[in-house]
C-alpha cells in the first residue's frame, strides 16, 4: 500500500464470503513476503489466493465502508448516488441519497466523497496484494494462476475507471477527453516495476491521461492472462468472479469513456459473445437473479452476505420492505422519460403510469411513476447485477454512431431492440438515439450519472409538468463543479503530495 494513500483495507476471510462484522476490517499487509517466496507459493498451489480474491468481491458488497450509514454499501451505493444526481430518477420524499439528488454532496468533508474514495482505493490495495504474489519476471502459465492475476488486474482497472470519473470531469467543454485535467493518485504493486521515487512522484494528482494509460495497461495485461492466445483459458467457478468476457466488458466501458470507438466496438463484441438477451418475461424477473442468462457479472447474495436496509434493493426496489417499498424515498422514473417510452416497448411495464397502481401490496409500488423493475425475495437475498450483455450491445451501437456510421449502429442496436420493442425498425441511429435506449434499458443500474458526464450533458428537472420533488427541481449545466467530488479530507491530511491548490472547486 502506498504510504500516503488513505485506504481502509479489509481482512480477507479464508472461509469465502463472510458476513459483515468488526473482524472484517484490518490494515495489515501480507506482501512482506519476499517475491521469491510469494512466487513459490503460487507455483505450488495458487488456490490459497481464493481467500484474497473472495475478499475483493466481499468488499464490493460491504456495508459501512467508511461510515455506518445506510447509503454506504460499497460499489452499488456509488452507482445509485450517481444515478440520483441525474434527471431520470425522481423521489417522493427526501431521505437517504437525498443530498446526492440535491447535488449537495461533493465537498471534501462530506461522507459521499470519503465513501467513494475508500470503496475503490481498497479494491486497488487488495488487487496489489494479489499481484505481488506473482513473479515480476514472468507471467504464470497455469490457467488457475493466470485467473487470479488476471482478475486482480481487471479489478484494479475497474476501480481506476470509476475513480477518475468521480473526481474529475472526463471531457472538456468541447466534449473532447480531458486528458490534461488533474486526476487521482496511482498506487502500484511491486510487480509493476516502479522505483520508490517513481511511485512517490505518482502519489499526487496525476493527469487524467496518465490514469487512462494505467487503466489500459491493466486491461491489456488482464485480457492477455484471461484470454490467452495459447494454453488453457481460465474458467471461473461462478458469475461473481471476473472472466475474459467481463474483462472485455470493462475494456468496452473504458474505450467508450476515452472515445476510442473502434476498440470499444471490438471489446463489446468480445464481451457479449456467448450470452443471450432476455425477452419480455425475463425483463419482469425483478433484476435480482444472477442465473439470468443475460447477466455477465454480479454478486450472488446469501443470508450471510445481505445487508438488509443498508442495501441496493432496500433503496431501489419499490416492492421490498426497505426504504423504497415503505415509501420513505421511493425511486420514480422521470415523467418525461416515461412518456417517451413507446407503449409497444416491454420495458414500459417496469414502471407505473401517472395513475399509480393500487393493486400493488407495498406503499412505494402504489405510487405514480414508481419503478417495479427491481423485485424482492424473503431473506433479502436479491442478487446484484454489475454487467449485462444488453449494455455491451449499447456500447457497440453508440461507438459506431460516434463514428458517423448510423446504419451499422442501427444494426447493432436492433439485436437488443428485437427483444425490447417489436415495433422498433430504425435503419439509422444517432448517438442521442442510443443514449435514449441506455436511459431506458439501464435505468437504476448505476450508469446515467456517468453517461451525463462523459457525454457532456447537464440536467433539467424544471420542465413543465415534471414529477421531481418540490425544492429539488434543479437545472445544472455540464461541467458544473457539483458533478465531481473534492478529494476527501482524510486524504488531504495524509497525503502531502496533494495540496490545497490541487483540490477540486
Amino acid at each position: 500500500m502506498k504510504k500516503f494513500i488513505y485506504i481502509v483495507t479489509i481482512a480477507l476471510s479464508v472461509f469465502g464470503f463472510a458476513s459483515c462484522s468488526e473482524d472484517f476490517f484490518d490494515t495489515e499487509y501480507t506482501t512482506y513476503l519476499s517475491s521469491d517466496k510469494a512466487a513459490k507459493l503460487v507455483s505450488e498451489d495458487p488456490s490459497f489466493l481464493d481467500s484474497y480474491i473472495n475478499g475483493e468481491y466481499s468488499w464490493m458488497v460491504q456495508y459501512a465502508t467508511a461510515q455506518s450509514a445506510h447509503d454506504d454499501f460499497s460499489h452499488m451505493s456509488v452507482g445509485l448516488s450517481m444515478d440520483m444526481m441525474g434527471e431520470d430518477i425522481s423521489i417522493n420524499a427526501f431521505h437517504w441519497f437525498g443530498y446526492d439528488y440535491a447535488h449537495d454532496n461533493h465537498e471534501y468533508t462530506y461522507r459521499r466523497t470519503l465513501v467513494d474514495w475508500t470503496v475503490y482505493y481498497t479494491i486497488i490495495a487488495k488487487a496489489n496484494e494479489i499481484i505481488d504474489f506473482f513473479s515480476p519476471e514472468e507471467d504464470p502459465t497455469t490457467a488457475a494462476a493466470r485467473g487470479y492475476l488476471g482478475q486482480a488486474y481487471t479489478l484494479r482497472a475497474f476501480a481506476y475507471y470509476y475513480l477518475i470519473q468521480l473526481y474529475q470531469h472526463p471531457v472538456t467543454a468541447s466534449g473532447t477527453p480531458n486528458l490534461d485535467g488533474k486526476g487521482i493518485p496511482l498506487v502500484y504493486a511491486s510487480r509493476d516495476g516502479y522505483t520508490a521515487e517513481e511511485q512517490d512522484a505518482r502519489s499526487g494528482r496525476n493527469t487524467v491521461g496518465m490514469v487512462y494509460e494505467q487503466i489500459e495497461s491493466d486491461l491489456d495485461k488482464a485480457i492477455a492472462l484471461l484470454d490467452p492466445t495459447d494454453g488453457e483459458t481460465y474458467i471461473r467457478p461462478a458469475k461473481i468472479y471476473v472472466d475474459k468476457n467481463v474483462a472485455y466488458g470493462i475494456a468496452a466501458r473504458y474505450y467508450l469513456l476515452s472515445q476510442q470507438w473502434d476498440k470499444a466496438v471490438t471489446a463489446a463484441q468480445k464481451a457479449y459473445a456467448g450470452y443471450s438477451l432476455m425477452g419480455a418475461s425475463g425483463l419482469k424477473d425483478g433484476f435480482m437473479d444472477i442465473t439470468n442468462p443475460e447477466w455477465m457479472w454480479g454478486f450472488d447474495h446469501s443470508t450471510e452476505t445481505q445487508t438488509t436496509y443498508a442495501s441496493f434493493f432496500s433503496h431501489i426496489s419499490s416492492i421490498t420492505g426497505g426504504y423504497g417499498g415503505l415509501a420513505y424515498s421511493t425511486k420514480l422514473i422521470d415523467k418525461k422519460l416515461y412518456d417517451q417510452i413507446p407503449n409497444s416497448d416491454y420495458r414500459k411495464a417496469l414502471f407505473n403510469g401517472p395513475a399509480g397502481n393500487s393493486a400493488q401490496s407495498s406503499a412505494g409500488a402504489k405510487l405514480p411513476y414508481a419503478n417495479v423493475k427491481f423485485g424482492w425475495l424473503a431473506g433479502w437475498v436479491m442478487d446484484y447485477v454489475y454487467m449485462r450483455a444488453a449494455e455491451m450491445y449499447l456500447i457497440e451501437a453508440e461507438a459506431l454512431a460516434h463514428q458517423g456510421n448510423g446504419t451499422a449502429a442501427a444494426a447493432a442496436l436492433s439485436k437488443l431492440m428485437v427483444n425490447r420493442d417489436p415495433s422498433w425498425s430504425a435503419s439509422s441511429v444517432t448517438v442521442e438515439d442510443v443514449y435514449q435506449q441506455r436511459r431506458i434499458e439501464l435505468w437504476g443500474e448505476g450508469f446515467n450519472g456517468y453517461d451525463l458526464k462523459r457525454l457532456n450533458k447537464g440536467i433539467d428537472r424544471t420542465y413543465e409538468g415534471n414529477n421531481h420533488l418540490a425544492g429539488y427541481k434543479l437545472k445544472f449545466a455540464a461541467l458544473d463543479k457539483t458533478w465531481i467530488y473534492q478529494i476527501p479530507n482524510r486524504e488531504m491530511q495524509e497525503n502531502p503530495k496533494i495540496t490545497e491548490e490541487d483540490q477540486n472547486e
